[in-house]
């Protein structure tokens, strides 16, 4: 038995390893490309580069996921495919590009706004799936992706609730695929109706329902509405744990209607979003100038290639298969809330960083 366990443990580390080092090479390659993409464009006097790192290394994602799953080799890598923690370590790192007063001055009108979008979607999302009759663990869960931050929303809320793992693969499937287009599509059309850099920003973190394509978004946009988009997304972040805790309380009162269950508020903390913390001190540290501008600059280099990998890794992770298994009424009422997001979401970020400039 021994023996065995010993043998698994080597064939998950050589998973691994070789995964990670597949990760790695892809984003020497996006970096490459990027570059050379870049200079193409400038060569060309063309200002702004539509093709921007998140969107390439999506794209190569996608394209090594194909080809991993024709050759039924997917499984030798899948235990490297870490999103959520290479997208945390790059926002960790990126606090270091976002001064304190930045943080404060941007901080309350993105909490705010995050207070406004996520009571307002997630209880239309909870309404709708009740009309279409979707099972309330996966209403739950959904409810929580589109209203707060995607994933990693959807395996909080699923946590509160005990939802099963396919509730998490089919909203987080949903996740990937309307958040990727919405990455490449939103900037533009913030460029085409002349809105500011800051309500671009404010717009694209309010409503992308993933940090990561939410960077990407911004990236693409400009550095002011990347900082923006940040911030905001964070501010919706922070809600996570209160969500699950006050999930898991409801579920545990009424839906299962089992009243020696008591959740305990240490679920919020358990749920709460401890990279914010990290992306807060990081801030904070920079702003009291104890990094030199040319570490800052070594930074920024650091989590744009975390940035890669994680766009990278939600390439891999696509799968079309999960979204077969659960019928067309979860997948209309997600959209359907996608819609109500994306434009109340405008709405919002207009009157508070268009209109009161908070």
């Amino acid at each position: 038995m021994a023996v065995a366990t010993d043998k698994t443990k080597r064939t998950s580390t050589a998973r691994l390893a070789i995964g990670l080092l597949l990760v790695f090479l892809m984003a020497v390659l996006i970096s490459e490309l990027d570059g050379g993409i870049g200079r193409w464009f400038k060569e060309r006097d063309v200002s702004k580069n539509p093709l921007e790192y998140p969107l390439v290394a999506v794209l190569l994602g996608l394209l090594v996921n194909s080809v991993l799953r024709l050759t039924g080799t997917y499984e030798l890598i899948r235990p490297a495919i870490r999103t959520e923690f290479f997208l945390k370590v790059g926002l960790v790192i990126m606090g270091a590009r976002i001064s304190l007063g930045q943080l404060v001055e941007k901080g309350s009108g993105g909490l705010l706004q995050a207070c406004i979008m996520v009571t307002s979607v997630f209880f239309f999302t909870w309404w709708l799936g009740g009309k279409l009759r979707v099972d309330d663990k996966l209403r739950a869960v959904m409810a929580a992706a589109v209203s707060i931050c995607g994933v990693s929303a959807a395996i909080a809320a699923a946590g509160a609730v005990i939802a099963r793992k396919e509730d998490i693969s089919f909203v987080s499937t949903l996740v990937i695929l309307t958040a990727l287009p919405m990455m490449v599509l939103m900037p533009w059309i913030a460029d085409a109706v002349g809105l500011t850099n800051e309500v671009a920003g404010a717009w694209f973190g309010g409503n992308i329902d993933t940090t990561a394509a939410v960077v990407g978004a911004g990236t693409i946009h400009g550095e002011v509405a990347q900082e923006v988009a940040t911030v905001v997304k964070m501010s919706q972040n922070v809600l996570i744990g209160f969500a699950a805790f006050f999930l898991a309380l409801y579920f545990a009162l009424v839906v299962e209607r089992k009243p020696d269950e008591r959740p305990s508020p240490a679920v919020i903390w358990q749920r709460f979003p401890k990279f914010v913390l990290g992306f807060i001190l990081v801030s904070l540290l920079a702003s009291s100038g104890l990094f030199s501008g040319e570490q800052v600059s070594v930074m920024k280099h650091i989590y744009k290639w975390a940035f890669a990998m994680a766009f990278f890794c939600i390439g891999l992770e696509l799968s079309l298969k999960d979204i077969g298994k659960m019928g067309w009424s979860p997948v209309i009422v997600y959209l359907a809330a996608t819609i109500f997001n994306t434009l109340l979401a405008l709405g919002v970020a207009w009157v508070i960083f268009g209109l009161f400039k908070l």
